[in-house]
């Protein structure tokens, strides 16, 4: 009966016919998975297939359009359609919704045409749908990426209607699973405990994750996210979708568990208050989804993104990256050009690469002694330092390291010349009392000429210093008061608009300076998206710096990116652990330090010159090679992971006993990613001066199958006690 009411409306729907014999098959393929698309004998576009890659071809004809009609016996067709659209014959949650300038809130969505061309790394799948009664279009862009298994997505939407239309929803795509179970793993948290991993099992009706923070937007949320498939998501094992937006602004994950046991998921911009009014020939462009769908647990996949980041996405992801000493732990805002030129010869003596100065150097009608005043006002505060940031990239060319500087350039203080003379510049009421969130406001980056004047910080300091070798660019506020004064009547479009002016500016900077590189912070790890990071080389994980927190922070951040964009610092926040603890889990990313080192021994100032000794020769393993999460701090009281570099010849093990119970199991630690067939010299590094290895295998030389079946014994019963192994082959 179900097979006679769905043959009848297809036959009547007055659409697009497609022919049996013609219809479109569109494969977009890893060397891993394949995601298949089909257009119906209704016109409209479905996904029939996603999962591991098919071998035949022929296979592909017999694929199921997923298309049927409603288990209540309802005449209207409905399924897995790819970009499906409010208003049709679906129940359930849309890609888009439009409201035409008649005021009908319907879209159905028909196959055009299509094409695939080569890009760099992979093949880019590019998908045209039209409405039927409406000059609306939507492009679906698809880049695969074979070898490392990895797909992003984007929809791009515009109409030539005779007025406006208005976009309710508009995701980047919609992918579908129809498993026996769904297990979401999500990554939320707070200033300074960021990256709290937590896992559900998804039931009927829909999960959402999102955030309305418009800025500094991933404080409460991280924008990324696993779906374990029939099983909870699994280190080594089954299948799980892990997946990342590209936007820096207000997302939404939708995760919906339909009637029949079906999940669709729908990455998008966040909807909330943004209502946005598109003119016609205007293009809405979604963010990038970027996604990969692994066979082997999270730690193929965490595999497959890392070496696609350092491939495509980051900025300078194939380059080298600098060990740096920080003021802010050390000195906070009190300085002066003495002490920093003091500071940047302890950099010397540590070994590092660079000197970074933080918060508190401009400011001059009201410096910036505190951040209750000062942000905007970027010229250096003259009593301070008296020759400028000319005198202070002299001093570090004089004690022979780099020089790199702070700046929050998308704030203001309402205590500064900028707010005075630009008070329409900022976002805020103009009707209300203003409210404030680290007594700041956020600059209106929807307006072009705030847009320049963001560019400009970065550009004026460049112009006039150009021995500035890097920028730690930090935003430390949500969006507060949150009206333009620029959009006016179009406040629909705020979070939107503003995110893509923080965009454009970030853009202008690399395209103008292409070499300077960047730290992308926000209040800690509020940042972490792959859309900014095609603008900066790395991004600060978290202001929390005590070890042990930063073992969970790091293991969750590592789950999407490569150790080389995790920048992790040596300080003394928890001086209840050794220095070599602290540093040793810092050594797991790209390596700072934010401390005096009149504050250390003699001893642990000896151990940490020979730790970033050590960490620039294994730089080749933690920064470019493969990473295996081994131990996890979730499931244990232990931690371990190891790093091997891309020709098998060099490997580092990270090990590490938080708190762990008395005379507890201990097992060996079995490494992974070797060559087997190659012998390996095992040596504890890392050690503090006068102590030997208590590492019963150190010195010898074992085999990587050895290594990597039989493993080694690194756990003890100490408290926060840290083990670093090198690997070489012989």
């Amino acid at each position: 009966m179900k097979k006679v009411l769905l043959a009848t409306a297809l036959a009547c729907m007055s659409l697009t016919q497609v022919d049996a014999a013609e219809q479109k098959i569109i494969r977009i393929s890893t060397d891993n998975t394949d995601l298949v698309l089909q257009v119906a004998p209704n016109g409209r576009l479905y996904q029939s297939y996603f999962g591991e890659k098919l071998l035949h071809e022929n296979d592909l004809k017999n694929l199921p359009w997923n298309i049927h009609a409603g288990s209540d016996g309802s005449v209207t067709p409905r399924g897995w359609e790819v970009y499906s659209g409010s208003g049709n014959e679906d129940y359930f949650e849309p890609a888009i919704a439009v409201t035409h300038s008649d005021g009908n809130p319907s879209t159905y969505l028909y196959y055009v045409s299509s094409s695939t061309q080569q890009v760099e790394g992979g093949t880019q799948t590019t998908i045209n749908l039209r409405d039927d009664k409406y000059p609306v279009d939507v492009t679906l862009h698809y880049v695969a990426y074979p070898k490392e298994n990895v797909i992003k997505t984007w929809s791009e939407i515009k109409h030539q209607e005779k007025k406006p239309v208005y976009l309710s929803r508009y995701a980047s795509t919609m992918l579908y699973f129809n498993r026996t179970a769904y297990y979401l793993t999500e990554f939320s948290g707070d200033w300074a405990k960021e990256m709290q991993m937590s896992t559900q099992q998804l039931q009927p009706g829909k999960k959402i994750l999102d955030t309305k923070l418009g800025s500094r937007a991933a404080m409460h949320m991280q924008p990324f996210f696993e779906v374990g498939l029939d099983q909870p998501a699994d280190e080594q094992k089954g299948d799980v979708l892990m997946g990342t937006l590209g936007w820096t602004g207000n997302f939404r994950f939708t995760f919906e568990v339909d009637n029949a046991g079906n999940l669709r998921i729908i990455p998008a911009i966040n909807p909330y208050a943004s209502r946005y009014e598109l003119k016609a020939d205007e293009v809405f462009t979604t963010p990038e989804f970027i996604f990969t769908l692994s066979h082997e647990g999270t730690g193929a996949g965490s595999r497959n993104l890392q070496a696609w980041a350092r491939n495509y996405q980051l900025k300078d992801g194939k380059g080298s990256r600098m060990t740096l000493l920080n003021n802010w732990e050390n000195t906070a805002f009190n300085f002066n050009q003495e002490i920093l030129a003091g500071l940047m010869k302890e950099a010397k003596h540590l070994g590092v690469d660079m000197f970074l100065l933080d918060d508190g150097w401009f400011g001059n009608k009201y410096p910036r002694k505190n951040d209750h005043a000062g942000l905007g006002d970027w010229e250096v505060t003259h009593d301070k330092l008296p020759g400028g940031i000319k005198a202070l990239t002299d001093a570090a060319k004089e004690a022979g390291v780099k020089f790199g500087i702070w700046i929050e350039p998308e704030m203001v203080n309402p205590k500064s010349e900028l707010f005075e003379k630009h008070p329409d510049w900022a976002i805020h009421y103009p009707n209300r009392d203003m409210y404030f969130y680290r007594n700041q406001l956020v600059l209106d980056l929807s307006n072009p000429k705030v847009q320049d004047y963001v560019y400009s910080v970065v550009d004026n300091i460049l112009k006039e210093t150009p021995e500035v070798a890097y920028f730690k660019w930090d935003c430390n506020s949500p969006i507060t008061n949150i009206y333009s004064p620029y959009l006016k009547d179009k406040q629909g479009q705020l979070y939107i608009d503003h995110v893509r002016g923080v965009y454009n500016v970030m853009k202008r900077v690399k395209e103008n300076h292409p070499d300077i590189p960047m730290m992308l912070c926000s209040g800690g790890g509020a940042r972490c998206d792959y859309e900014a990071l095609k603008y900066f080389t790395e991004f600060w994980c978290s202001d929390n710096t005590d070890p042990v927190e930063r073992i969970f922070i790091q293991w969750g951040f590592s789950q999407f990116f490569p150790a080389k964009a995790m920048c992790a610092h040596v300080t003394s926040w928890n001086r209840n652990t050794s220095i070599k603890f602290r540093t040793d889990v810092a050594s797991m990313c790209k390596l700072g330090f934010d401390l005096g080192l009149k504050d250390l021994s003699k001893d642990e100032l000896t151990y940490c010159q020979e730790a970033v000794a050590n960490w620039k020769r294994f730089q080749p393993a933690i920064m470019d090679g493969t990473q295996y999460r081994l131990v996890s701090p979730y499931e244990s009281n232990h931690m371990a992971v190891n790093y091997v570099s891309q020709d098998k010849s060099q490997a580092i093990l990270f090990a590490y006993d938080i708190h762990p119970r008395f005379q507890e199991k201990l097992m060996a630690v079995k490494l992974q990613g070797l060559n087997p067939d190659a012998m390996y010299k095992i040596e504890e590094i890392n050690l503090m001066p006068h102590t030997a290895s208590t590492l019963k295998a150190n010195g010898k030389v074992l085999s990587g199958d050895y290594l990597m079946k039989v493993g080694l014994d690194v756990f003890g019963f100490a408290q926060t006690r840290s083990h670093v192994i090198s690997i070489t082959a012989q």
